[in-house]
């Protein structure tokens, strides 16, 4: 089954294109970045693939997302694991009296105001404490998200995802706002979920690019420029490409990362 299957699709307003004959598939088991500079189109695929937005019907085109043209929202929140920096500071805002242990459980119901009219069966319980063992997070159960860093915040919102056993989980600019650690940590966390699902990792940041990551899009322009073998796409000439600005890259145990820029 793919996770998703895009070909030729244009979205935009009036005369305005915001996304370019997008064309990209993603298989179930298989990870994938998608790199671009801000402003590519990155943050619009995302929406994209939430059906938030929605293609032009003006031509031929495909759009399916695990094997399906039609779909509900709520089995599309079930599957994926979507993680967002919206998402984080929705809960910063609004959700700032939870628990990190009411945080995974409000997934339930994809509501944080459940809580108080709403009862939790055992295994909705159970199933919650088994996904912040499983991050080894379950120290911060009782943590409030006002007194929580943003990385633990952020680890607390992917147990939530993981409450469905989700088929993929797409993981926009997900270091964003941690320090060094918490950066080397979460992609720890990423690491670990990869082994049961689909990893698709937006980012403009080589370094986040873990091992298991083999295939890669880039965007630019609002479109995907070239998408393949990560040892086929991440060039020197592809990225410079891409950023608008000559760099070199290198590759070491592994990961790459950007070794000059001239």
């Amino acid at each position: 089954m793919n996770i998703i299957d895009f070909e030729n699709i244009n979205v935009g307003y009036d005369e305005k294109i915001i996304l370019k004959n997008i064309t990209i598939k993603i298989k179930e088991k298989e990870h994938w970045a998608i790199i671009g500079a801000n402003g590519s189109g990155k943050s619009t695929l995302m929406k994209l693939i939430q059906s938030e937005i929605h293609p032009r019907r003006n031509q031929p085109f495909k759009k399916e997302i695990l094997g399906k043209s039609n779909y509900s929202i709520f089995e599309l929140k079930r599957e994926l694991g979507i993680i967002t920096n919206d998402l984080h500071n929705y809960f910063s805002r609004v959700g700032s009296f939870l628990s990190a242990y009411e945080v995974a459980l409000s997934r339930y119901y994809s509501s944080i105001g459940v809580f108080q009219h709403q009862d939790f069966t055992q295994e909705q319980h159970d199933k919650a404490i088994e996904t912040m063992k499983y991050l080894e997070i379950e120290h911060l159960k009782e943590k409030k998200v006002n007194a929580m860093s943003t990385g633990e915040l952020r680890k607390c919102i992917v147990a939530r995802a993981l409450i469905h056993n989700p088929k993929a989980f797409i993981l926009d600019e997900p270091t964003v706002g941690l320090d060094i650690k918490a950066q080397i940590n979460f992609i720890k966390m990423i690491q670990k979920l990869s082994k049961n699902c689909s990893i698709i990792l937006v980012t403009h940041h080589l370094e986040e690019i873990f091992e298991e990551i083999q295939n890669v899009a880039l965007m630019y322009n609002n479109t995907i420029y070239k998408s393949g073998k990560k040892e086929d796409i991440l060039t020197s000439e592809n990225l410079s490409e891409i950023f608008e600005t000559n760099v070199h890259i290198n590759m070491k145990n592994n990961r790459y990362y950007v070794e000059e820029i001239f």
